[in-house]
């Protein structure tokens, strides 16, 4: 596959079972998130941001997603969000993650988004680097910011860089 044949669109509920494994993936390989498990749809659907979820799609196969949750529910942060982007291992090294990023960098500044945050793990390099080449930058550092007794953490404290990109209309 290359990126070539490749299309960004908006998700779609019956993209779900894609999604969710994608998402699955990422969190098998215990430097995506501090999640456990996907969300049901039904969460996924409640939480994000209907109009910055989008798919990246070979002819019918889901490859990648990304998707943003609001940071708070106070008016004063309606312009920040918080945002995932995940590619399928198998389609990883193709310039999926800059498609994606790149459609979700337009579709917050057209909504008046002026700010796109996250927080990568320290061995996430390949996301660091794709978002350094978007314009993002690196905030903060929270040293040993959780713990978890289950999943791929399993009992080891995680350090996390906080990273954002600001609008140019800000």
């Amino acid at each position: 596959m290359s990126a070539g044949n490749l299309a960004v669109r908006a998700m779609v509920p019956r993209d779900w079972s894609q999604v969710e494994a994608i998402y699955a993936a990422g969190i098998a390989t215990g430097h995506a998130t501090f999640e456990t498990a996907p969300p049901t749809w039904e969460a996924f659907d409640a939480s994000r941001l209907p109009g910055h979820r989008l798919v990246a799609v070979a002819g019918d196969t889901v490859v990648g997603w990304a998707a943003c949750v609001p940071t708070s529910s106070r008016p004063v942060y309606a312009g920040v969000v918080e945002h995932s982007i995940y590619v399928h291992p198998d389609a990883q090294r193709r310039g999926i993650g800059h498609l994606l990023l790149t459609e979700l960098i337009a579709s917050t500044e057209a909504a008046g988004i002026w700010t796109i945050q996250s927080s990568l793990f320290a061995e996430n390099r390949a996301s660091m680097r794709l978002h350094l080449a978007h314009g993002f930058r690196v905030v903060g550092v929270r040293e040993r910011i959780a713990k978890s007794s289950i999943g791929p953490h399993a009992g080891r404290w995680r350090t996390t860089t906080l990273i954002e990109r600001r609008s140019p209309s800000v």
